[in-house]
């Protein structure tokens, strides 16, 4: 058992994911109860057509560690993020995608170096020289572009910032939440500037990935890659320009 000093809550962003949701969840919380002894489960409905609402409702009748955060609207997943962030009651909070294309069996590898290192925020780094990837070139030449920038714009020491797996402090995320003001692609740039400009240390794991979704399922479009260019830009002034997030 990862011995923490207090709960953690895993926040589950899910938009069409009726076929996918119940199964995860359920999953997730068989996962991490191996190796947390107290949890909760954040399924947060963003704004879906189908039946993902009444899917986890299911799961919060099932097991009462699961709550559900839904919106009427499709707002984006930094939206539903900080949204599942904002009810959150946990000491950490983690991120867990809906298709765990990113087990969660490996936040106990994060949680761990969280308590060895202090650290306050652990991401999962694709570039990792520990990690295992299957994954559609296109995805990989995408998050390469992303390292670049990161590189290069915000001069953020880290190699990776859209690998889904994240663990946070509370006290790290929690007082930045209603500063973040992206909610496509580029969200995750925008929370981990936020942390790092207050000061928070972050650290990277390996992380092995399985890409799971069906061809043509959420798949990521030139105007997707151009607005989460756009997205960057604006963080960039809100950082340089504005000192938004100090």
């Amino acid at each position: 058992m990862v011995e923490l000093d207090g709960m953690l809550s895993i926040v589950m962003p899910a938009y069409n994911e009726e076929k996918l949701i119940y199964q995860s969840i359920m999953k997730t919380l068989d996962i991490v109860s191996g190796f947390v002894r107290e949890i909760e489960l954040i399924a947060v409905n963003d704004g879906s057509k189908d039946n993902t609402k009444a899917e986890i409702l299911r799961a919060v009748r099932k097991d009462k560690r699961v709550r559900l955060v839904t919106s009427d609207k499709n707002r984006g997943k930094g939206n539903a993020i900080i949204s599942g962030v904002s009810q959150a009651e946990g000491k950490y909070i983690a991120f867990v995608d809906a298709d765990l294309e990113l087990n969660p069996a490996q936040l106990e590898g994060y949680l761990k170096k969280m308590l060895d290192d202090n650290a306050d925020v652990v991401i999962g780094c694709k570039f990792h020289k520990g990690s295992k990837l299957k994954y559609p070139f296109k995805r990989k030449v995408i998050s390469m572009c992303y390292y670049i920038m990161l590189i290069i714009l915000f001069h953020l020491n880290v190699k990776d910032t859209q690998t889904g797996l994240k663990v946070f402090k509370a006290e790290a995320i929690k007082p930045v939440g209603h500063l973040i003001r992206t909610s496509g692609f580029a969200y995750d740039i925008e929370l981990l500037v936020a942390v790092h400009r207050r000061g928070f240390k972050i650290a990277e794991m390996p992380v092995e990935v399985v890409f799971v979704r069906d061809k043509g399922v959420n798949r990521i479009g030139i105007k997707d890659c151009v607005r989460a260019f756009a997205d960057t830009w604006a963080i960039f002034a809100r950082v340089y320009f504005k000192h938004y997030y100090d």
